[in-house]
């Protein structure tokens, strides 16, 4: 896409390009970025494994509620994605810079506001009916996490800017240096090793946030330089209610998907952990698995998200159509491939993944055939909503999350749960009716066009 290049129409307009290029061009970064980020929560996981079942469990889960946190930052996060996506593409990088300024402000508040339930992180691991000792680990861990909140919230903002921006490779940089740092963390603060002190499971928790502080700063005292993409400007002039209502109109719809969807997980996980220890063992070690087949799907919707905004604040909807059909099948080809190798290797994968006892491994080899065979679906997935969003367009895709996550995950599994067919794996089968059905509905949504009339 470097040059120029121009569509025709009524009137023969030349419209000039945006700056971002193609789709593997701006994809390969991030999922260099989080292809690492995954080889250090394997690492992490097996450090963690060597300490028992009790660590395995509370660390998993408090990683897992963490997540949660991002569903508000995502309020911020998706409204920078569309606004400075499009406000590149249409040259206006002083508006840009602005909608940058805002949102790290904001992020900042959300921040804080998650920050607020550190008291109750204990209580909040226990509604998922764990173990005692599973929770007041898993609840010292949250409370370590949301510590960090801030710098988290500040890395992941300005991240995800420079990307709309179409800086895909200053995140890379930044990201790999905090990849290597959160080892050797890991290590020192786990095993007590380097002069660290020996904090066990909890040294995992500390590793992390320092990691996140790291990230911030470095990314914050590049910004504060002029060093990146998106200039620094006055933060009064930025951060205005106009400004902040136009970012969370957009991002508002993605954020209440983001915490239906990460609370729907966690039903979802209390349902598998109703089965045995067996089943949450095999469930974990598979969502480390697909950790890793997420991150050609993240490469290519920021790709795509990137991609359709750029050309739409360009006035070429025609290339951002083109172009988010393309990583949807750049997507499902990689993917897919990506999923036929979890299925042959399946067992394998599993010994390597830490799964001990005989049950355990069975029942994660199951699991990974039924992550393989979804593989194409959660492709389309991620690319085509991902291009939606670019364009501002996240209410349908909060209705498709809605309708996938409550009927086809949650509601079929109560249904073929044990009073029916008493089995895990039936349980498992209903993510893959999930990602089918949303799969189906957001290429619906795309094939429309509707997304190109939004405005942002």
């Amino acid at each position: 896409m470097n040059g120029s290049r121009h569509e025709s129409g009524p009137a023969e307009e030349t419209v000039v390009t945006p700056p971002a290029t193609g789709v593997w061009q701006l994809a390969w970064p991030t999922m260099a970025l989080f292809a690492l980020h995954s080889l250090v929560g394997v690492v992490d996981f097996m450090f963690v494994s060597s300490l028992g079942t009790e660590a395995i469990a509370g660390v998993g889960i408090a990683l897992q509620i963490h997540f949660f946190s991002f569903a508000v930052l995502t309020a911020v996060t998706t409204g920078t994605m569309a606004i400075v996506s499009r406000e590149c593409g249409a040259g206006n990088m002083e508006e840009a810079a602005r909608a940058t300024h805002c949102s790290v402000a904001l992020s900042v508040v959300g921040g804080i506001l998650i920050m607020a339930v550190i008291p109750w992180s204990e209580p909040i691991v226990a509604v998922l009916q764990v173990e005692p000792e599973v929770a007041a680990l898993g609840g010292t861990c949250l409370a370590i996490l949301l510590l960090f909140q801030i710098p988290f919230a500040i890395e992941i903002t300005l991240a995800q800017a420079l990307r709309a921006a179409g800086d895909v490779r200053t995140p890379l940089i930044v990201g790999s240096l905090t990849v290597l740092l959160n080892v050797v963390l890991d290590y020192a603060l786990i095993f007590g090793e380097l002069g660290a002190p020996e904090l066990g499971a909890e040294g995992s928790a500390w590793a992390t946030g320092f990691v996140f502080l790291f990230a911030a700063t470095v990314m914050a005292a590049l910004w504060q330089r002029d060093k990146l993409i998106l200039p620094m400007l006055g933060w009064r002039a930025s951060v205005t209610r106009a400004l902040s209502w136009r970012l969370l109109r957009i991002g508002l719809p993605t954020a209440v998907e983001q915490a239906i969807f990460s609370g729907g997980l966690l039903i979802f996980m209390g349902i598998v952990s109703s089965f045995s220890t067996a089943a949450i063992s095999a469930y974990l070690i598979g969502v480390r698995i697909l950790s890793f087949c997420f991150v050609p799907g993240m490469g290519f919707s920021m790709a795509a998200s990137t991609l359709v905004g750029q050309n739409l604040g360009a006035g070429l909807p025609k290339v951002a159509e083109r172009l988010g059909w393309r990583s949807a099948i750049n997507a499902v080809a990689v993917m897919g491939g990506l999923g036929l190798v979890i299925i042959v290797f399946a067992r394998p994968l599993a010994n390597v993944f830490g799964a001990v006892g005989q049950e355990t491994i069975d029942l994660t080899v199951s699991f990974i055939w039924i992550l393989g065979a979804a593989q194409p679906a959660m492709a389309v997935e991620f690319a085509l909503g991902g291009g939606l969003r670019g364009a501002g367009d996240t209410r349908f895709p909060l209705v498709v999350v809605l309708t996938g996550l409550l009927v086809f995950r949650l509601g079929l599994a109560v249904v073929v749960a044990k009073p029916l067919f008493g089995t895990v794996e039936a349980v498992w089968c209903c993510l893959l009716a999930d990602w089918s059905v949303k799969a189906v509905l957001l290429s619906w949504r795309f094939a429309s066009g509707r997304w190109k009339r939004i405005e942002v």
